[in-house]
């Protein structure tokens, strides 16, 4: 995934992004995953800003539970930011949910300087110092703690797993829209 997102999907989640219904949130994120944004301290590196461009061409649906949430609400399961100097134990504590996310400790959301995967309110450091590899390492984390996918969130999870790293391609059941933004972009 490290070597392939910048050269290969990026271009084309920004791309497909652009298509999409414009937000004042979703203009910030294209900027910044444009990395045309230097000293915004309100929005996140031009990495993460492709993953949540990517979270919003795959938004979540509405699945067994029937309750529908929106891309923003989904960042949320996915992506936590918290300031440096505030109390970790106290975060963990309100956090209620057992799936797996990237907590990022900094002064602000584009100058992180930890990133950590909770599980189980539990937080295992991150090896890497990038928005990119820490969600590398989530992603990773739901095959060695042999986890399924937040429900909100399966439609990015499956679309990294059979495009991103090609596990299980055949064998994976995709929604429509994945295999169709999988054909966008090898096309």
């Amino acid at each position: 995934m490290l070597e392939k997102w910048d050269t290969t999907f990026r271009p084309k989640v920004i791309n497909g992004a652009r298509h999409l219904t414009q937000s004042i949130e979703l203009c910030r994120l294209l900027k910044a995953a444009e990395k045309l944004t230097e000293n915004d301290d309100t929005t996140w590196d031009g990495d993460m800003a492709s993953l949540l461009l990517l979270l919003r061409l795959l938004p979540p649906t509405a699945g067994r539970k029937r309750t529908k949430m929106s891309p923003s609400d989904a960042v949320d399961k996915m992506l936590h930011f918290h300031k440096s100097r505030c109390s970790l134990d106290e975060l963990l504590r309100r956090r209620d949910g057992r799936q797996p996310y990237i907590l990022a400790v900094g002064r602000t959301r584009n100058r992180i300087d930890t990133f950590y995967i909770v599980v189980d309110k539990q937080l295992i450091p991150c090896q890497a110092t990038s928005s990119l590899g820490a969600f590398d390492e989530l992603f990773k984390s739901h095959y060695v703690f042999n986890l399924s996918y937040d429900e909100c969130l399966g439609q990015l999870f499956t679309f990294v797993q059979t495009t991103v790293f090609n596990i299980d391609v055949a064998t994976t059941n995709e929604s429509p829209r994945v295999r169709e933004f999988r054909a966008k972009v090898f096309n």
